[in-house]
């Protein structure tokens, strides 16, 4: 793990009694750091991992296997195995940076002659060779990605892209077959920060879907989010952050008559600042009573609104603290 997020907070909750499968990058083994760090925030889920072919056919053919015989109710790949999750259809599957284009990026990047395990593995082996003609079968593989899709499909797979990743750079082609493209800052490697503002909510919406949950529903209104010079007012991160473990949030912005990029503006700034959690989860209205829900924060008492209002500034809740104390006593309800 790396050293600044070594204690990662665990999610006992999440993806409980399910199992997840693995798939890891080129040169990688089951021994990850990201396996060890899906099971420190996953401890009731189990995570199944086995190393890797170098040969790709081989490869796909020892995790249709383990897909058959494991029956995962989730397979996350990192790049090389976000190419391969791709083509395990039937499963909902999570892909980080995925390499579609894996043979490009072996002739690309250096991944040709003598190369080293950057993890150990089962069989001891420590190098191996990548040839013209491995380039040629990797090339061949990643033909076959996209052949199986159809609405159940599109639905069931996520995309997680960083934005400044030096290696590989597929989410145009991604977004021309499936909707959910998140990008997400950072680089190639999925690290304990990414997994935790990223990867776990994406794992929580799926977990949530498979269970049939429908947690109960926050609005927050964007004017209390950020200040006069648009910057996060203060414990706004902690309040959010808080209510996601139990709440479904969305933010709620007004909906301006004749200028889109205002839109396009606040939108950025709630990804920017919220992450995974707000993604595709900003509401533009001016009209309250069309949001159906349970709470709504907002700068103003909102009569319109159907649910409980919450005055964020009010004397009752002045700042975001007092507001986390008023959900904490009410136990995810």
């Amino acid at each position: 793990m790396d050293k600044e997020n070594q204690y990662l907070r665990q999610y006992p909750d999440l993806m409980a009694g399910k199992k997840i499968m693995y798939v890891h990058g080129f040169g990688s083994s089951a021994q990850s750091g990201t396996v060890t760090m899906l099971q420190t925030l996953l401890p009731n889920a189990t995570v199944i991992a086995e190393d890797l072919p170098i040969h790709p056919d081989e490869a796909m053919q020892l995790l249709r296997t383990m897909q058959q015989d494991e029956q995962p109710a989730l397979i996350i790949g990192t790049s090389m195995g976000g190419m391969y999750t791709e083509q395990l259809t039937g499963t909902d599957r999570i892909l980080v940076n995925p390499a579609f284009q894996m043979g490009d990026t072996m002739s690309k990047h250096g991944m040709v002659g003598k190369q080293t395990f950057q993890n150990p593995r089962k069989d001891g082996v420590q190098e191996f060779i990548v040839t013209k003609a491995l380039v040629k079968e990797y090339e061949e593989v990643t033909t076959h990605n996209f052949e199986a899709i159809d609405d159940s499909e599109r639905q069931r797979v996520y995309g997680l892209f960083g934005d400044a990743d030096p290696l590989v750079h597929t989410f145009p082609l991604f977004s021309q077959h499936y909707p959910n493209a998140i990008r997400f800052h950072g680089e190639h490697r999925l690290t304990d920060k990414v997994a935790l503002h990223y990867l776990l909510p994406v794992i929580r919406w799926i977990d949530d879907r498979q269970e049939g949950r429908e947690r109960p529903v926050v609005y927050i209104d964007y004017a209390t989010l950020h200040d006069s010079y648009g910057h996060a007012t203060a414990s706004m991160h902690k309040a959010y952050e808080f209510l996601l473990d139990n709440y479904s949030v969305y933010v709620v912005a007004p909906a301006p008559s004749n200028a889109p990029e205002h839109m396009q503006e606040v939108q950025a700034w709630v990804e920017e600042y919220l992450s995974a959690p707000a993604w595709n989860r900003v509401i533009f209205t001016n009209r309250l009573p069309l949001l159906y829900g349970d709470y709504y924060i907002s700068p103003s008492p909102a009569p319109d609104f159907m649910g409980t209002t919450i005055v964020w500034g009010s004397d009752e809740f002045k700042t975001w603290e007092e507001i986390i104390v008023f959900f904490s006593r009410l136990g995810g309800q």
